[in-house]
């Protein structure tokens, strides 16, 4: 629990610090006053790198609780001019897949460790609310869920003993803060900060 707590108040100050840098920004224009003014698309391509805070790993493992991928999403925009129809914002339901692989150790239950991996597949699926907040800055608030699977190393590889390699699949809350800079209409740099993971890709807006 301290660790979620953690990462909740670090994805807390991620947020307040993501709307406020788009709103010293908004202060040079009103974007965010005029609806509807914002890139006309059906999909957001975002390819990406992934840093993973979660540590999923089942009994018996221990070790790194950061892991390291990358992945992608995909969000579709359902209602264009959002939930507040005076200022400028949509939202979307977004989703997608990230790899993620952790470094961990098996401990056995005698006593001693062996060194070992684990990999994993998030899929993230949420609510995109997005703020529009000046020509080039947009925000947005992503809760949600994902389901991971996990694969292991077999733990007992060389040891003498004779065991299966776990998986793990289960789902868990998911939110995340999002800050865009839009180069174009068409293309932005995207950052992603939450829980289960972190990420810096480049969105496509088809």
């Amino acid at each position: 629990m301290p660790k979620l707590r953690t990462i909740g108040s670090v994805s807390a100050a991620a947020l307040l610090a993501v709307f406020g840098a788009g709103e010293s920004s908004a202060m040079a224009d009103d974007t965010i006053k005029h609806p509807g003014d914002h890139p006309d698309y059906k999909v957001e391509i975002e390819p990406h790198g992934t840093l993973a805070f979660a540590n999923l790993y089942g009994n018996g493992y221990d070790g790194s609780s950061t892991g390291f991928g990358a992945g992608g999403r995909f969000t579709i925009p359902v209602v264009q001019n959002g939930f507040i129809p005076n200022i400028n914002n949509n939202v979307g339901v977004t989703f997608g897949l990230d790899f993620v692989h952790y470094s961990c150790d098996y401990r056995f239950p005698g006593g001693g460790k062996y060194d070992c991996s684990a990999n994993f597949l998030f899929f993230p699926v949420a609510m995109q609310w997005n703020f529009f907040v000046a020509e080039r800055w947009s925000v947005a608030a992503e809760p949600g869920l994902y389901i991971y699977h996990g694969f292991f190393d077999d733990p007992c590889k060389g040891t003498g003993f004779s065991c299966d390699g776990p998986t793990r699949t289960s789902v868990q809350p998911a939110f995340y803060a999002v800050g865009r800079y839009h180069f174009n209409e068409k293309t932005s740099l995207t950052m992603r900060i939450g829980y289960p993971t972190f990420s810096v890709g480049v969105s496509f807006f088809m």
